[in-house]
């Protein structure tokens, strides 16, 4: 959820701004204090902290002692779990000396106890964070040595903590040395000319260099201006060939919209043509990724599925369960990765496990897949970042290729998901012999129309005939809205409720649609309308029954409805139609509409759209 960013060059630059326009890309991830520490020409660190946004701390830098040009530093955006977001938790942190300067992300689980060690050996502390034991750790292992070994300071250091960590080292004594570390958290290196550089997340890099470094699981990596080196944290050397990352920092920026969210929004019909890319050809189904599995014999023996996941996508292993247990009719249960891991889970050999996690980094998610690894359980991930640490769990690894999602809201990534999630219940049908040819090339040829269906949506929302934002406009000051839906429109309900709460802050529940008179219609008066799924499909009589049960209680009803269905008219107070298609791809277009609902509801509430209070993009701890 934080954000890291560390520099080193061979000539001094101005690497005050390097850290903050890096700060500002890594904005996305979420945070309550932002903060830099460089080691300025004299040979002392200027260190600057502020609780709050950015702009705070670029307003204390530029009223302060801006430090000079320099050859290091490292910056940090802050999203607390240890500590109040105020300056003195901010990071990052100096050891006793103000020599060390640590920025983590993570938690140490065994801080408390390495606290009162350290601070029994003299140590004082001016913060209520667990990072801060890092720099003290780390400072204890580095005057402890006559050689004053950064790199080897805190390989010692790691080795005495329990946790998770992402984290980024530099010594006033050391001007040419930066040194990361990586343990169940995102760290990556870029690589420049005489220049290296730390950063937590690949669009903090893109302005500099697309050649990059993925650190894994308990691997250290120390930079200098003329290269980097790669080693266990026992030392062992690490050789590995850089990554070229093909997204420009273009695709990182907004383009022109006046939010990454609607940007977004915009850009779902590429990613979602990304996605079907080279995995449907000349009308038929390819999943290369599968090979490895389906060779290994992993998948002969399976007898159910559990789909893993946290957020939106719980909600896509919601709409995979009914589209797998559909086509290849294997059952499958889909569950929140937090139940999961400690629900002391049946799983073994044959039960697939299935992880969704957009950013790979989920803590929750990647901690149950160990689990289910551990009983022998093979794993499918669907993750939109290459080489994150749940590719690394997994048997097979079905990539979104959705591109950077930088709005903290999930929303090019779940129709990606869910495309991705279907393309391999139909492999799984297929592989299975439920699904004949004639049924898989009407699926795939709806499939392929999709990214236009969904583009015509947006057009239409982008026209002058546009109803969804002025819908949204007398929608904006309302305190609860309800959700349903029926089969399919269930998690659809659900994922549009999701995103009104995320963004708007208005409370918002989605509820199946049969479920209504079991308790919650008692929720319902002309105050709190209803948002409903009705879209073509084989309950959407059932659908129609349970919204005349709302406007029998005066409530304002919204639909979601297909193209061309009049009927709905004299059941609905404003509707929402999208394209026709086949009942189980409908959640795809359906959210659309749904995404547009609560984005225009949030900037009508002046809400921080990008950046929803208290939420952030990648969830990396508990």
């Amino acid at each position: 959820m934080c954000g890291i960013i560390g520099y080193v060059g061979s000539q001094e630059t101005d690497v005050t701004s390097i850290l903050l326009d890096a700060l500002a890309k890594l904005e996305y991830r979420g945070y309550d204090s932002a903060g830099i520490a460089v080691l300025n020409p004299a040979g002392t660190i200027e260190l600057h902290r502020q609780a709050g946004k950015i702009t705070n701390l670029v307003a204390t830098v530029e009223n302060g002692t801006r430090p000079g040009n320099s050859t290091l530093g490292i910056g940090h955006t802050r999203w607390a779990t240890h500590g109040r977001p105020n300056e003195s938790n901010a990071h990052p942190h100096p050891d006793c000396t103000n020599g060390i300067i640590v920025v983590h992300n993570g938690i140490i689980e065994n801080y408390a106890e390495l606290r009162y060690e350290l601070q029994q050996d003299g140590h004082s502390f001016n913060s209520e964070t667990d990072s801060e034991v890092l720099a003290h750790l780390i400072e204890h292992a580095y005057y402890g040595s006559a050689e004053h070994d950064l790199v080897l300071a805190v390989r010692t250091a790691l080795q005495r903590v329990t946790g998770s960590y992402s984290i980024g080292v530099l010594s006033r004594e050391h001007p040419d040395l930066l040194v990361g570390a990586r343990c169940a958290g995102p760290l990556i290196v870029g690589l420049g000319e005489n220049e290296q550089f730390l950063a937590s997340d690949i669009p903090a890099l893109l302005t500099h260099t697309r050649r990059i470094l993925i650190l894994e699981e308990g691997e250290i990596a120390v930079l200098r201006p003329t290269g980097v080196q790669l080693m266990t944290l026992y030392g062992t050397p690490i050789e590995r060939e850089p990554q070229i990352i093909d997204w420009d920092a273009e695709a990182a920026e907004k383009g022109g919209y006046p939010h990454f969210v609607i940007k977004e929004i915009n850009e779902q019909p590429d990613a979602l043509r990304r996605a079907l890319t080279g995995r449907i050809r000349d009308g038929q189904l390819h999943l290369p990724e599968m090979e490895r599995i389906e060779h290994a014999g992993l998948l002969n023996g399976i007898q159910r599925i559990i789909v893993v996941a946290c957020g939106t996508s719980y909600h896509v292993g919601m709409l995979a369960k009914y589209a797998i247990e559909k086509w290849a009719r294997i059952p499958v249960e889909a569950i929140t990765a937090a139940e999961f891991r400690y629900s002391d889970p049946i799983v073994g050999p044959e039960t697939l496990c299935i992880a969704i996690t957009q950013s790979g980094e989920t803590a929750d998610t990647l901690v149950g897949i160990r689990q289910a690894r551990e009983h022998g359980a093979p794993v499918i991930a669907i993750t939109n970042i290459v080489s994150s640490a749940i590719t690394r769990l997994a048997d097979a690894v079905l990539y979104l290729q959705a591109g950077p999602e930088i709005g903290v809201v999930a929303t090019k990534s779940f129709v990606s998901s869910v495309a991705v999630l279907y393309l391999l219940g139909l492999y799984l049908g297929q592989e299975r012999g439920r699904i004949n040819p004639e049924q898989m090339q009407e699926f795939l040829e709806a499939l392929e129309i999709l990214p236009e269906q969904i583009q015509q949506i947006l057009d239409h929302a982008n026209s002058e005939h546009d109803t969804i934002e002025p819908l949204a406009r007398r929608m904006a000051d309302l305190k609860s809205i309800m959700f349903i839906g029926r089969g399919v429109g269930y998690p659809t309900a659900l994922e549009g409720a999701l995103k009104l709460k995320e963004i708007s802050y208005i409370h918002a529940e989605g509820f199946p649609a049969g479920e209504l008179k079991h308790g919650s219609i008692a929720l319902l008066d002309p105050e709190t309308p209803l948002v409903g799924i009705a879209t073509a499909s084989h309950v959407y009589e059932k659908v129609l029954s349970n919204i005349q049960e709302v406007r029998a209680r005066d409530a304002h009803v919204i639909v979601v409805a297909t193209a061309g269905d009049e009927r709905i008219k004299q059941h609905a107070n404003d509707i929402m139609y999208v394209p026709a298609t086949l009942e189980m791809f409908s959640p795809l277009l359906a959210s659309v509409p749904l995404q547009l609902f609560a984005y225009h509801v949030a900037v009508a509430r002046n809400c921080n759209v990008d950046q929803p209070r208290n939420l952030a993009k990648s969830v990396t701890v508990e």
